[in-house]
């Protein structure tokens, strides 16, 4: 898809400037904020990106500073791909020292207590970018000593590492003896205790030594760290990372880390993998709970340093990517086509709906529209009829042998994990009704002062020409069939369907005129 491809474009520019800047630009003290319905009717600036630190970071850190500095050549960057393809809408780039450049800028509201929590490298698309899909096992040491305080800290660390896991991973907090199928990728496992007693370096040079193709991560509990250099030593040697977590304040910030190893192996082969998230409602950004309640997808990609003399380390920068509405995917679906109870939906590698007729993401309490709790991990197979029987489960379920032959459907787009699928009224499009009107008799009663057409329906590409941007669909529609804009791109098949209609539902406003004056006759 042409619009999918310009979305991993803009992308793919912003993480090339990241990558190869190395100059410093000077700092504009104006920052005007004007409303803009694009995004949302918020206020923004489309002319500069701004930059947001979280509270728990230090923002005059030398690495904040010097990456802010780094990223400024970003915001030429994405003043362009939003003049090149202004359906466009938030352009970031997410660094792991924290700090979050947005483009076009907003002013940050702070929540009740007066703070802005917001931190990029909690977000999806930060944490699917930066990684490969992971097969993680989480140890938890639940001896004598871990009580209390420990044991607190113990299940935030674990909650906080399954809050960095998508639907492309596999977790297990327990060490099972069975095996299963796994994201065969990185592989890990997370050791939370608050001591070891010995190094157990039998049981890793006999399961994992010398390919080491698990790593392991070890979270010390407590204060206390007498057995620092144990927990230490296990991380170093099976080419983890060693974290002290002496807090809860600590937790969030230390459990990240395990990220960025795990990226190093992107970054040393220069694997620039493109990932697109599944479909998300984001808060952070919007001021109104309608604004809020918009579906979206995010496309994204890693950031890696290439400085000769830290190419070998593996440094991940950070992550640039962009938000995608789903109403902007649906839209390339040719509705008119698909008849009156017809439908297109979309869903994921996974299975899952992003979206569709049948999908009910909200529900009410009270006055108020809030997300299900699982909105975006609804199967297909809740939503549509299975069109075939169910033979192979049901031989499976009675344990009887042989073979079949079954007719699978695949996605032909490449780049990106989603499927567009289209449902037809069984016999629709055997025949089809041509009407033949003028483009005189049809533009006269189309554009009279009480007709209007569907504002989300695309009669006419205005985003490809800037002169054409600012057309309303009826104006690109009307300039094009009088030959004032010949270069327009407009779908000449609908144009006709649409002066028909306008012909031919023309005289029903004074059919119900006549009605409404004389309601007995």
């Amino acid at each position: 898809m042409e619009l999918l491809c310009r979305k991993m474009k803009s992308v793919a520019e912003a993480e090339e400037t990241l990558e190869e800047q190395r100059c410093l630009e000077s700092w504009e003290e104006s920052f005007p904020l004007e409303e803009n319905e694009h995004f949302n009717k918020l206020q923004v600036n489309t002319l500069q990106s701004d930059i947001q630190v979280p509270t728990n970071v230090y923002n005059k850190d030398p690495g904040i500073l010097n990456g802010v500095y780094m990223s400024e050549a970003l915001n030429d960057v994405f003043v362009d791909n939003f003049q090149k393809d202004p359906t466009l809408t938030w352009q970031y780039f997410g660094s792991a020292t924290g700090f979050f450049r947005l483009y076009p800028g907003i002013a940050w509201t702070p929540d009740e207590n007066g703070v802005v929590t917001f931190d990029c490298r909690n977000r999806n698309w930060y944490i699917q970018a930066a990684t490969s899909p992971k097969d993680i096992i989480i140890v938890v040491d639940v001896s004598g000593s871990m009580k209390g305080l420990r044991l607190t800290i113990a299940k935030h660390t674990i909650n906080t590492i399954l809050d960095t896991l998508g639907e492309n991973d596999f977790v297990n907090v327990i060490a099972a003896a069975s095996l299963g199928q796994g994201s065969l990728c990185n592989q890990a496992i997370m050791l939370i205790t608050d001591g070891a007693m010995e190094d157990y370096e039998e049981v890793f040079q006999e399961f994992n030594w010398p390919e080491r193709r698990v790593r392991v991560f070890t979270y010390l509990i407590g204060r206390e760290v007498t057995f620092a250099d144990t927990v230490k030593w296990i991380a170093c040697n099976n080419k983890g990372y060693y974290t002290h977590v002496s807090t809860l304040a600590d937790v969030q910030e230390n459990v990240m880390e395990y990220l960025h190893v795990l990226s190093r192996p992107m970054v040393i082969n220069h694997d620039h993998d493109i990932i697109w998230t599944e479909a998300y409602m984001d808060s952070a950004l919007f001021n109104t709970q309608a604004q809020s309640l918009l579906l979206m997808t995010s496309v994204a990609m890693p950031v890696f340093s290439k400085k000769k003399e830290t190419l070998s380390h593996g440094i991940l920068l950070g992550v640039v990517g962009t938000d995608v509405p789903l109403r902007e995917l649906m839209r390339l679906a040719p509705r008119y086509k698909l008849g009156v109870h017809g439908y297109a939906f979309l869903n994921t590698n996974n299975g899952y709906i992003l979206s569709h007729p049948d999908l009910r993401p909200l529900y009410k309490e009270g006055k108020k529209l809030k997300p299900k709790p699982n909105y975006n991990s609804v199967d297909l197979a809740e939503v549509e009829w299975e069109d075939t029987d169910e033979t192979l489960r049901t031989a499976m379920v009675k344990g009887e042998t042989g073979t079949l032959s079954l007719d699978v459907r695949a996605t032909v787009e490449k780049g990106t994990p989603f499927s567009l699928g289209m449902v037809l009224t069984r016999g629709h499009g055997e025949y089809i009704f041509l009407g033949n009107v003028s483009v005189k008799e049809g533009l006269n009663d189309l554009m009279q002062p009480d007709v209007s057409i569907a504002n989300e329906w695309t009669y006419c590409e205005t985003d490809i020409d800037p002169h054409h941007r600012k057309l309303t669909q009826l104006q690109a529609v009307f300039r094009y069939l009088t030959g004032k804009e010949p270069d327009l791109e407009c779908d000449e098949e609908l144009l006709r369907q649409t002066l028909f209609d306008a012909v031919v539902t023309a005289p029903m406003e004074a059919y119900w005129t006549a009605m409404m004056l004389n309601p007995s006759g």
